[in-house]
């Protein structure tokens, strides 16, 4: 997710419709450490493994958005890379502007959100992009497939979705 706004005029998007996104979300519970348990795999995230986002408040009203990961193996050295996120939709908060690099940008939608924020699914505005994020590094199988029945039944094809290693810890 972090990178997505760096490539995705040239990417082929699996998805033709706009799902809608959550009705609400509250950004203090929101904001904090996401790890990535799955993702429609794209180029600026191949070898990527161990990710995670981490979302918190800047003194100008928009959020820092730091994407930490490692490469090809969970025992790596971490990077980061730093992004900004700007809420565009104050009526929900589900819909974010994200940057890595400027002045490109892409559309952050959350499509789906446990009630107690254990995990959420996010995405590109048509779901061509998703990640599905979680606050513990694993989640439990029945939990996963709960999330992919929810994005299916809400029209978000997830059979794209691949798994991303995490250290077991």
């Amino acid at each position: 997710m972090a990178l997505a706004s760096l490539g995705l005029s040239g990417c082929v998007m699996t998805q033709k419709s706009r799902p809608n996104t959550v009705t609400s979300v509250d950004l203090d519970r929101y904001l904090g450490r996401w790890y990535v348990i799955s993702n429609i795999p794209y180029f600026l995230e191949h070898g990527k493994v161990a990710s995670y986002d981490t979302y918190a408040f800047r003194p100008d009203g928009k959020l820092t958005n730091d994407f930490t990961f490692r490469r090809d193996t969970v025992n790596g050295p971490e990077k980061t890379w730093h992004g900004t996120a700007q809420v565009i939709d104050t009526s929900t908060n589900a819909t974010w502007k994200v940057s890595f690099v400027w002045p490109f940008s892409v559309t952050y939608k959350i499509f789906a959100l446990d009630q107690d924020y254990r995990w959420a699914v996010v995405g590109t505005k048509d779901a061509g992009l998703l990640w599905v994020l979680a606050r513990e590094r694993q989640l439990p199988e029945s939990t996963y497939t709960s999330i992919l029945r929810q994005l299916d039944e809400k029209g978000i094809d997830p059979t794209p979705l691949k798994l991303v290693p995490q250290p077991n810890n």
